[in-house]
């Protein structure tokens, strides 16, 4: 699993795409908390059975999300992964409007393996859930077509079909995926995306009888030579965790069709931060998000408390939804409070060191706390994947259970 930016080979001024970056990341919270309350107004596992995939930090092309490469009717492909969507997809031939991407674009006349979903299917009807849109006919055959937008405004709309896909190891036969005609947006190189949701489109739920509806993965840091894996399976002698592995119960809702948990508290350098949104049961862990948001109380509370052991040191300008910066750039060691979120059950997150501060400046003249305040006390709060990094979480969707330990990741 490799993250998505480390495709290219171009050398690019990181400082001019990070405010980009982080606007897409914020449309990206915005498109998810736009879906949720969508949703609201409309009304045995085999622990022998495993595959890895190196899993990488996509800095290279100027994205803070991740990749994993595939092999889709034999071509390799290489796809974001997200948790919080459900329907993977790549582009496809013909294509009507495409961006760049690194890969060769999937031709599907050309693979004998290739075949295309009607649109009065089981598999069409299910589009609501995993996309937020109904899947709409097409015509000289009915096909089923679809259309995902996201809350950057980029998008993808094409029809729904089914292919062999091949999981390091593991091959899956008629794999149900989006077949993309018309596709724009900040992708980066990538192919696609491929979705680890709940509904039954995801990747995870299509592999469910074949790995027990268990998968983790490790999310290296933004380094080059940093690689982590993703592992689909509940085989845990594949972990390098260091720590013993916590769990915390999945809050299921069939129609909101994300990994809720239940944030009970926060400590800052061991202190525990005091807020009446702890234990409200809104917080969904996203790996498709960078910057995680807290609801405003929770957020004033941490922060308060962080800067307060911080305050040896100069401040600096905010930067977009990061308002906690400081100027570091004239010294050699800088004491870091460390970070811990609990969850239900006592599970924690210990955030490691690379996801406490967001460096906006190379020269250290401008880093930021890389936590963010939701606008409203009652949205959704997002655990984002930069607090993710070192971490071996595991999503055991049967069980409705998800464990955090931490990890150096490596994939070798």
């Amino acid at each position: 699993m490799k993250h998505k930016d480390s495709c290219s080979g171009k050398i690019l001024d990181w400082n001019k795409k990070l405010q980009k970056r982080l606007i897409m990341d914020n449309f990206q919270l915005r498109s998810l908390q736009s879906r949720i309350k969508n949703i609201i107004l409309s009304g045995n596992i085999d622990d022998s059975v495993d595959t890895q995939i190196p899993l990488t930090s996509g800095i290279r092309l100027q994205s803070l999300n991740y990749i994993v490469t595939v092999e889709l009717g034999g071509r390799k492909m290489t796809v974001i992964v997200d948790t919080g969507s459900d329907l993977s997809w790549v582009q496809c031939q013909p294509c009507n409007r495409c961006y760049n991407q690194q890969d060769p674009v999937f031709n599907p006349s050309k693979s004998p393996s290739y075949r295309t979903v009607l649109c009065n299917s089981l598999t069409c009807r299910s589009l609501q859930l995993a996309t937020g849109n109904s899947g709409v006919c097409g015509s000289n055959p009915p096909t089923c077509n679809y259309v995902v937008n996201y809350g950057d405004g980029s998008y993808t709309s094409g029809e729904v079909g089914m292919e062999h896909l091949n999981l390091g190891n593991t091959t899956v036969n008629n794999f149900i995926f989006g077949c993309g005609r018309k596709n724009q947006g900040l992708f980066g190189g990538a192919s696609g995306l491929v979705g680890l949701g709940r509904t039954d489109l995801s990747l995870i739920s299509q592999i469910s009888p074949m790995f027990g509806g268990v998968f983790s993965y490790c999310l290296p840091t933004t380094e080059a030579e940093a690689s982590g894996s993703l592992v689909m399976g509940g085989n845990s002698s594949v972990y390098k965790n260091t720590t013993p592995i916590s769990y915390t119960r999945m809050i299921h809702n069939p129609l909101l069709p994300f990994y809720f948990l239940n944030l009970t508290g926060i400590t800052v350098g061991g202190v525990e931060v005091q807020a009446p949104s702890f234990g409200k049961d809104r917080m969904i862990i996203d790996s498709g998000t960078v910057i995680s948001r807290l609801p405003p109380s929770i957020y004033q509370a941490l922060k308060a408390e962080f800067v307060k052991q911080f305050s040896g040191y100069p401040s600096a300008p905010s930067f977009m939804i990061l308002d906690s910066c400081f100027n570091l750039s004239g010294y050699q060691e800088v004491k870091i409070p460390d970070i811990k979120m609990y969850f239900e059950g006592s599970a924690e997150l210990n955030v490691d060191v690379t996801g406490v501060f967001y460096s906006v400046k190379t020269d250290a003249s401008q880093v930021c706390l890389a936590i963010a305040s939701l606008p409203y006390e009652d949205e959704v709060g997002i655990i984002g994947n930069y607090q993710q990094k070192n971490q071996r979480i595991i999503y055991d969707t049967k069980g409705s259970m998800l464990g955090f330990a931490e990890e150096a990741c490596s994939f070798y």
